[in-house]
Formats: structure tokens, sequence, C-alpha cells
């Protein structure tokens, strides 16, 4: 059975893309820590990132440091803090989070919001990178 994320990727469930290449995608998580929270993934499933081959989590990180440099110039904040957790989906993912502090990387703080506020922190973090990608949306 696929995935959350590889269902994303197919287009089976919509989500608000980043940025995206023939190896990777980056969306905004639905139930974010703070505006911006960014999740980053390989379009290969496999559940442990550290299972990635070497060259793979490699270009995955170097994919994410470009997202994290269009999500600080979007929205306001100290630093974008990255993080593994990879308890959530069974498909590698790094978390990348606007954050002023550390305790901004707490997934107890995590809270939906609505489809209109992800959609308008879409579009600034799209502009920043100079990104033109489509949201995905379920026909």
């Amino acid at each position: 059975m696929p995935s959350l994320f590889t269902r994303i990727i197919l287009g089976e469930i919509p989500c608000h893309k980043i940025m995206e290449d023939d190896r990777f995608l980056a969306f905004l998580d639905v139930k974010p820590l703070n505006p911006g929270h960014t999740l980053v993934i390989p379009k290969q499933e496999i559940d442990y990132i550290f299972d990635l081959e070497d060259d793979v989590l490699s270009d995955l990180t170097r994919f994410a440091k470009k997202v994290a440099a269009g999500i600080r110039k979007a929205v306001p904040c100290r630093k974008v803090g990255m993080m593994v957790a990879g308890l959530e989906v069974p498909h590698a993912h790094i978390h990348l989070v606007p954050i002023e502090a550390v305790t901004d990387l707490n997934f107890a703080n995590a809270q939906a919001v609505s489809h209109e506020s992800l959609h308008a922190v879409a579009e600034n973090i799209r502009a920043a990178l100079g990104q033109t990608c489509q949201e995905s949306r379920r026909s």
C-alpha cells in the first residue's frame, strides 16, 4: 500500500507544493508548527531516511537547503529549523520549520490551518524561490 506521501506525489491527495524536481518534492505541512512548515521528501518511497543511498540523502539535503532559503525570505523567522523524526509517515522526510526558538520544534504545537492560509504561504515561498509549480488539486 502506498504511503500518504506517495499518494501526494501521484496526485491522489492534494498538496500545497513549494518546489519539485524529478526526484524530490517540497510541500506545506497541513498541521504546521509555524506558518511555512514544509516537508521535503524523496519521490522514491523509502521509510527510514538513513536507508536512502548516500547520494540521494546528500541531494535531498541540498534540495532542502534551497527550499529553506525560500522559506527564510518569505516567512519572518530567526532561522529555518530542520528536523527528521520519521515516525508520522512511513516515507523518508525532512521537516523545515521557521523558528524563533528551539521550543518551536515541538509537535505538540501543531495546528490544522485553513486551505486559504496554506495557499497564501505557499505562494509567498514559491515567489521567493522563483518557482511557478502549481499546487496539486483533487479532481
